[in-house]
């Protein structure tokens, strides 16, 4: 029901920057959409997925407290992308980075995941 496609990962050395988008499609997206937040999580070796941030169809974002100052999430509703810029990266913002469409229509709740996008940042 929805695709999320995500690019930019890759290598890159500490204390530089990398993008991420993800493209969101689907036949809800044609829905009126009471709930339309879209975000980013990862998951490192051997450590759980957690949250990286999110946007809300209202631009309200939220940022998990370890990339605060150093991430800034965005979107553009008209694509239904959103976006991932990630500046300063640490070595320990390596992991694989998914991208994640939290929606609410009239026909029920949707819960998407992308297959993840690798961010390598070498010491």
């Amino acid at each position: 029901q929805v695709q999320l496609v995500e690019s930019g990962g890759g290598l890159v050395q500490a204390g530089g920057s990398l993008r991420l988008s993800c493209a969101a499609s689907g036949s809800i997206f044609s829905r009126i959409l009471s709930r339309n937040i879209m975000g980013w999580y990862r998951q490192a070796p051997g450590k759980q997925r957690e949250l990286v941030a999110t946007i809300t169809s209202g631009s309200n974002t939220n940022y998990a407290d370890s990339v605060k100052g150093r991430f800034t999430i965005s979107r553009d509703n008209a694509k239904n992308t959103v976006y991932l810029q990630m500046n300063k990266l640490k070595p320990e913002d390596t992991a694989v980075y998914y991208c994640n469409a939290n929606l609410r229509s009239t026909t029920g709740n949707l819960d998407a995941w992308g297959h993840g996008t690798l961010v390598t940042v070498s010491s």
